[in-house]
């Protein structure tokens, strides 16, 4: 476990693939006094991830290497973590699987949020399942991470109602509003 030391903050990577919009949410925390963390890198596996411009706009290191050969690949990300002393992990749309022997040699904590009340919906399409069920509720959760999907020891959930009227774009905007929200919450737990 990463403790906080003093007045300094954790260094935190966060890892993306897309828009970044927990990104954008986890930076602006960030930058609050009370904040565990700091934001020293955003690491995306694909250079079209629109969350990438927030590297320019919130002065941020930005990364990017391809998944093409995965070994490759987290062996150059494990050094630049290792460079950089970062000690904590956000994935946050990153839509790639962390080998277990990343997650094993990083020296610190990696932290999730899944769109889902997991242990229901491990993976992708989570809104699409819980509409096509039927369920009542949906909503999200952050997470450890470890070798196994979507598995590790829960740190936060919550709960969005699905009304009969919400689709998959209504659904996925309600649980984002909860998840920016929750991101910045579970990070204050762990670190509490």
């Amino acid at each position: 476990m990463v403790k906080l030391t003093g007045l300094k903050k954790v260094k935190t990577a966060v890892f993306i693939s897309g828009t970044g919009s927990n990104l954008k949410n986890l930076i602006k925390f960030s930058k609050i006094k009370n904040s565990p963390i700091s934001i020293d890198l955003i690491f995306s596996n694909t250079a079209k991830a629109k969350g990438l411009r927030f590297s320019n706009q919130f002065n941020v290191k930005k990364y990017v290497s391809s998944f093409k050969d995965s070994k490759i690949a987290e062996t150059k990300i494990l050094n630049l973590l290792k460079k950089e002393n970062i000690k904590f992990i956000c994935l946050a749309g990153f839509m790639k699987i962390l080998s277990k022997n990343f997650i094993k040699k990083f020296n610190g904590e990696i932290v999730n949020i899944h769109p889902s009340l997991l242990p229901k919906y491990k993976g992708l399409n989570t809104h699409i399942k819980a509409i096509q069920n039927k369920d009542k509720v949906a909503g999200c959760t952050v997470h450890f991470v470890t070798a196994k999907l979507d598995s590790g020891k829960i740190i936060l959930q919550k709960v969005v109602k699905i009304s009969k009227k919400d689709t998959l774009t209504t659904l996925a905007k309600k649980v984002l509003r909860q998840e920016l929200k929750l991101y910045p919450a579970a990070i204050k737990k762990i670190f509490s």
